[in-house]
């Protein structure tokens, strides 16, 4: 059966990949955009019942009228980026937990079933342990995960309170095909390939052997699509990754490999806020709505270098 949805960020790298899957199987889809990093561009390629909506989540009296008749809220909204964060607090604060928060009462006036809300693994700091785990203290290390945990605060509040249901997904280095690589604050994938693919070195902050679960964005539309039916994930919290672990060098080998290509990093200053190590557990979201990874990371850094190649060959 058809369902109606929102997807806030709709137009940004995650949210138009999870916009697409709702509308190919059928249902209608209302994404919230301002287009303040999102790209109209991923967009074009969505067919079905779309509405677009210009609107930002930090103007809650422009939000509301967007919500009703909705049955679940995929919140991907946010103004990423730990740098910017840091050289931004004040903004990041408004969009990542103001707009987490008009996002919320939206919903619960519109009587909205679900609100699946994209949290950050940035929310547990530098915590000891190989694996980062739900039951951790959480101790960001960035104004971007100190925002970013707070909406999980709102949403579990709001899963109490006035029975919204709510589901976090804590993401891990989510990466994939649409990924912008032009934004100054540009993940590292999209960065690392383009760069060699245009003969340039990656430039890699610190010495490279921090390690990252990145996860391919495939499985992150399978868990977001879990948690707006699972019943016993409502007002959890859950991560959602691949459980692996990649260095940056191992990382640039890879990329090297696929294209046939010797191109080594150079190394800049590290980064102030960026965490060590990040590796998932995944057992959680296993347990309590059934997912597990459908594309491993080889596989999906495969295609995902395939799609900046054939991008770059038709813009050559």
């Amino acid at each position: 059966m058809a369902n109606s949805y929102v997807v806030t960020g709709g137009a940004g790298f995650i949210g138009s990949h999870i916009a697409e899957r709702l509308l190919n199987e059928g249902h209608r889809v209302r994404v919230v955009d301002n287009f303040a990093t999102g790209r109209r561009e991923n967009l074009e390629r969505l067919t079905g019942k779309l509405e677009v909506h210009e609107v930002s989540i930090t103007d809650l009296d422009a939000l509301k009228p967007i919500f009703p008749g909705v049955d679940t809220v995929f919140h991907q909204a946010a103004l990423p980026s730990v740098p910017r964060s840091i050289d931004d607090p004040i903004t990041t604060h408004e969009y990542n937990a103001t707009g987490t928060l008009n996002v919320l009462v939206a919903a619960r006036d519109a009587g909205v079933r679900r609100v699946v809300y994209a949290a950050s693994s940035s929310a547990y700091g530098e915590v000891a342990g190989e694996y980062k785990v739900e039951t951790m203290s959480p101790q960001p290390l960035s104004p971007y995960g100190v925002a970013k945990l707070m909406g999980e605060y709102y949403c579990q509040t709001f899963a109490q309170v006035y029975k919204l249901e709510t589901v976090c997904l804590r993401y891990f280095n989510v990466f994939g095909p649409h990924q912008d690589p032009n934004s100054q604050y540009a993940a590292v994938i999209p960065l690392f390939i383009t760069s060699i693919l245009k003969g340039q070195s990656p430039v890699i902050h610190g010495d490279g052997l921090h390690s990252r679960d990145f996860t391919f964005i495939d499985n992150v539309v399978h868990g977001n699509l879990l948690a707006a039916g699972a019943a016993k994930a409502n007002g959890q919290v859950m991560n959602l990754a691949t459980g692996g672990q990649i260095t940056l060098l191992d990382l640039v080998e890879k990329i090297n490999k696929l294209l046939g290509t010797q191109i080594a990093p150079t190394h800049d200053a590290a980064r102030t806020g960026d965490i060590r190590h990040s590796r998932a557990d995944i057992e959680k979201a296993g347990l309590l709505m059934g997912y597990e990874p459908i594309v491993d990371f080889d596989s999906g850094l495969a295609r995902t270098v395939a799609w900046y190649r054939d991008l770059v060959t038709s813009n050559a």
